[in-house]
């Protein structure tokens, strides 16, 4: 009421309107990585491979300084980042140093993973990870727990540059005695390292790697770098903490380290007793370098991809063997491609177990689960039907045989990098498929068994159990 007396209409307050700030791209990055962390995952990866394509097409990453052809910019650049090797254009001929710097930035990024980089970024801009980035993070890295995962990156990218920078210091005095020049030397050792830690199986000389064939001083550290390389980070951390203990080490660890030396011990014998007599690779070689050769073959069908034999010069039984390896791959969490070896070492122990009537498949006093072994199964069928899918269609567009195709097929789809030669001579439709191969080959199995993982479900209703005839 007014003083007069009289009732007065309130005033109206009129509405202030507050403008939002404007979000920064640390926001934008944010959201990004809390919404959708596979999604970002995949599209980090992709947008690596749209980038790396575009630096090799241009000029200067060419020798003869013209712009390369787009479906093999984009055939070099998928198999670097996903550390194949597999090249439909000569890499030490064709690539400029400013190329090979590409190729080589593309091998270190593509080695410690899609979701290993996605992660380091958010990390450095946000200085934390989401829950559910360190979920997806920790089906990448294999940590076991989802606290550790930040430490576990970290880690990863120190483990991974130390051991490159040892095999530089290792390959680098090598290349200066054997005359390449001081600045050629250094820049060759840190490419032979990373490309070699990595499995990723480039090589930046024109001769190849069949120079050093029987050569101790190039081929024992690449061998070791890609031995080292293809175990997987979980299986290194776990070496390195409990060194002094093996009895506390993990059954993943030891799974993986006694599958791979069974495998290297049977590769071994295998390629040397059937290389032994073949005048065309190790026929008319002196009996140290036929074990050199037959040693340095065995663990490059690991996914390393290196070769100082000739492989459509081996036997048919040899490129058997190595189809075998390609396949199996190498440990899970590592830059190897393949069903990995754990994969294949459960599927054997499951098969053990039903020869002897084990309900159970056990290993090192440890049992494992069912929903593990069904995961196995799954990674080895999904990986399969890719396969034949890719040597079916290679079959039905190139005139290569079928032991060409698949040896192709397997080669892309495992991130080998390893060919009998008809890679530069596919159409450009068969370089799409070998695109293909290893795109899925890097991001299958690891996607295919975290979706599985992901999916466990508990059902209150159960139906009716019937046993159909098996075998």
């Amino acid at each position: 009421m007014s003083e007069r007396g009289t009732w007065s209409a309130p005033q109206r307050l009129r509405p202030v309107s507050v403008r939002p700030p404007k979000p920064t791209w640390r926001d934008h990055l944010r959201s990004l990585t809390k919404a959708t962390p596979p999604r970002i995952a995949l599209g980090v990866f992709t947008l690596m491979i749209g980038v790396f394509t575009a630096l090799l097409s241009l000029p200067a990453a060419a020798e003869d300084g013209e712009r390369t052809a787009l479906v093999d910019a984009l055939f070099t650049a998928v198999s670097a980042i996903c550390v194949t090797g597999l090249v439909t254009v000569d890499t030490g001929s064709h690539w400029s140093t400013f190329g090979l710097t590409v190729i080589m930035i593309a091998i270190k990024l593509g080695g410690l993973g899609m979701m290993t980089v996605a992660s380091l970024l958010s990390l450095s801009v946000m200085h934390r990870l989401g829950l559910a980035q360190r979920v997806i993070t920790a089906q990448e890295t294999r940590s076991e727990r989802l606290a550790e995962v930040g430490g576990v990156l970290r880690i990863i990218l120190i483990t991974s540059t130390a051991f490159e920078a040892v095999t530089f210091l290792t390959l680098t005095p090598y290349m200066i005695v054997t005359d390449h020049g001081m600045g050629e030397s250094l820049f060759l050792g840190l490419f032979y390292a990373i490309s070699a830690f990595n499995n990723a199986g480039f090589v930046p000389e024109a001769a190849g790697t069949a120079q050093y064939l029987g050569d101790p001083f190039f081929t024992i550290p690449v061998f070791l770098a890609v031995l080292v390389g293809s175990l997987g980070f979980p299986v290194i951390l776990v070496a390195i903490r409990k060194l002094r203990t093996p009895r506390k080490w993990t059954l993943h660890a030891k799974l993986t380290l006694t599958t791979t030396a069974l495998l290297l011990v049977v590769t071994f014998v295998g390629y040397l007793i059937m290389e032994w007599s073949n005048p065309a690779t190790l026929g008319d070689e002196p009996v140290m370098t036929k074990i050199l050769a037959s040693g340095f073959a065995s663990v490059m069908p690991r996914s390393g991809g290196f070769a100082t034999l000739d492989v459509g010069q081996m036997t048919s039984e040899s490129r058997l063997l190595t189809d075998l390896m390609m396949f199996i791959g190498g440990g899970s969490g590592s830059t190897a491609g393949g069903i990995r070896v754990t994969t294949f070492a459960l599927l054997m122990l499951s098969i053990w177990a039903e020869v002897r009537g084990n309900p159970d498949v056990e290993a090192f006093g440890r049992r494992v689960p069912q929903e593990t072994i069904r995961q196995a199964i799954g990674v080895m069928v999904m990986s399969a039907t890719m396969v034949f899918l890719a040597t079916f269609l290679l079959l039905r567009m190139t005139p290569f045989t079928l032991d060409q195709t698949l040896f192709e097929a397997l080669s892309g789809f495992g991130t080998v990098g390893l060919s009998t030669g008809i890679t530069p001579d596919l159409p450009p439709e068969g370089k799409v498929v070998i695109i293909a191969c290893m795109y899925i080959g890097r991001l299958g199995p690891m996607t295919l068994g975290a979706a599985l993982a992901v999916r466990t479900r508990v059902r209150m209703i159960q139906l009716p159990t019937e046993r159909p005839i098996v075998g």
